[in-house]
């Protein structure tokens, strides 16, 4: 039996050993698979522990991701994101605004009023001529940053991959159904580094959050986080749940386009980034994380998965293209 990462308000998120899908014998993958459908169809959040990534490897990954941010601002600007096409590139403080909003005028005026307080470095699948990463001068102490980056994004798309594959075990179909849906890596490595910032920030603009509510656009979200804390989960009651860190843990999430996918048999959870528990002085430490943001091959059909409904007439949503339909999702946020 699983334990709880999270309790309260209703909110249970299960902490699940998945060595035992990726290394088990077949009753334990089956049992796993279930844990994990059932984390995603009652919180819509779960976390792995038991990685195939280590937990030495993570650290590396993060302390290099810490010396991008330590660049001047000038030179990260040189690096700025673009497009929603292309999704690459760096957003400085300010420059999205996560929300639940859709209308354009509407997230400008919220950004306005509460800007997120935090920056990030987008990197996608390389090797894509119309949408180049944008990568730094390779000099100093950033030898090697693109070669991490790109390690580490090959990784975990294959840790999407068997998360997927855990998910069609868990709802009977075939274990390699998603394969084909997954198997390009039209992801996104998002790099984020919420800057020290005084605590009275909060207080002076009670609006005021690090990442504003809002559910991931994809098929799921695999997120690493340092100690810090921050991040909430919204509960069934609407009351919004500290998600603590674990240690060697991932928090995983699904999508709105996996719920979407699933015919609403899965959640995609709200959930927002805030000011760490209190601590000593009047500071808040700067906070690392590294998201990345799993979706469908953007060449992909998407419509409810086989099993998710009985008949034609129980199909909530009309098939759509997965990068046309991510594409509009972040129209709306920058």
């Amino acid at each position: 039996m699983e334990k709880a990462a999270v309790k309260g308000e209703g909110l249970v998120i299960p902490l699940i050993d998945f060595s035992q899908f990726l290394n088990g014998n077949p009753e334990q993958r089956k049992e796993t698979a279930k844990a994990i459908l059932h984390g995603f169809q009652t919180a819509g959040f779960i976390y792995l522990k038991g990685l195939p990534i280590t937990p030495e490897y993570r650290k590396h990954v993060f302390e290099t991701s810490a010396k991008y941010f330590r660049l001047p601002i000038d030179t990260k600007l040189s690096h700025c994101w673009t497009t929603p096409q292309a999704n690459r590139g760096y957003s400085a403080p300010g420059r999205e605004k996560t929300t639940t909003l859709t209308d354009k005028d509407d997230v400008k005026k919220l950004r306005d009023a509460a800007p997120d307080l935090k920056e990030s470095l987008e990197i996608g699948r390389e090797g894509e001529p119309d949408h180049p990463n944008h990568w730094p001068e390779e000099e100093g102490e950033l030898v090697g940053f693109k070669e991490t980056m790109l390690d580490f994004h090959a990784k975990c798309k294959e840790l999407h991959m068997e998360v997927m594959r855990a998910i069609a075990v868990g709802l009977g179909i075939d274990e390699s159904w998603f394969d084909s849906y997954t198997d390009v890596g039209d992801n996104t490595l998002r790099l984020l580094h919420y800057p020290e910032v005084k605590k009275d920030v909060f207080t002076i603009n009670p609006g005021q959050v690090r990442a504003g509510a809002h559910s991931d656009y994809g098929s799921i979200t695999l997120l690493f986080q340092d100690s810090r804390g921050g991040l909430q989960v919204q509960s069934p009651t609407g009351v919004f749940v500290d998600a603590t860190p674990i240690e060697d843990t991932v928090v995983v999430n699904a999508g709105d386009l996996l719920a979407r996918w699933s015919n609403d048999n899965i959640k995609s959870t709200i959930h927002r980034v805030v000011e760490p528990p209190s601590g000593e002085g009047d500071v808040y430490p700067a906070r690392y994380s590294i998201a990345y943001f799993c979706n469908p091959n953007f060449k992909s059909y998407i419509e409810a998965i086989p099993g998710t409904y009985a008949a034609e007439k129980d199909r909530k949503y009309e098939g759509i293209n997965s990068g046309q339909y991510l594409v509009q999702r972040l129209t709306a946020t920058y």
